[in-house]
């Protein structure tokens, strides 16, 4: 028997149909917010959780692959091969704008062709959740100059 995040992270992503995240403590709530109403995803954001607030990268890293989760942060220590390889991961999005508008512009992109390419949500199989992540197993680092491609293996 495995942990309860180990135990209801497969269910709760076949019942949700959304893209689910793990956002961590540097993205605004604003962004989270957006996530939340505008793209309709599925947000764990650590800063509404007490024992997460202050978790190490490690753990969070570690913590979004366990619960099956995308973790989207704007920290680029991510982007550490070495640190966090990607192979480890359930997906890691860093994402960075100057601005909070140049942020919310960047999700959508993501959203619409990485996430939900075709219209479709990534992963489903007659209307079902299969339980896949878009990103696992790599990592994408989006920005304002970002083309639409470079998902690192």
């Amino acid at each position: 028997m495995g942990t309860l995040a180990s135990e209801l992270g497969g269910y709760a992503e076949r019942v949700s149909g959304q893209p689910r995240v793990y956002v961590d403590a540097n993205v605004p709530a604003g962004l989270v917010s957006f996530m939340r109403q505008a793209l309709h995803w599925d947000v764990l954001f650590v800063l509404e959780h007490e024992e997460l607030r202050r978790a190490s990268d490690g753990e969070h890293f570690r913590l979004a692959r366990q619960l099956r989760r995308t973790l989207i942060t704007q920290d680029r220590d991510y982007l550490d091969d070495r640190k966090f390889p990607p192979r480890e991961s359930g997906g890691v999005l860093v994402v960075w704008a100057p601005v909070e508008k140049g942020l919310m512009a960047l999700l959508k992109r993501v959203d619409r062709e990485v996430l939900r390419r075709d219209g479709i949500q990534h992963g489903t199989v007659d209307g079902m959740v299969d339980g896949s992540l878009p990103l696992e197993g790599r990592k994408l680092h989006v920005h304002i100059d970002w083309d639409g491609e470079t998902i690192a293996p």
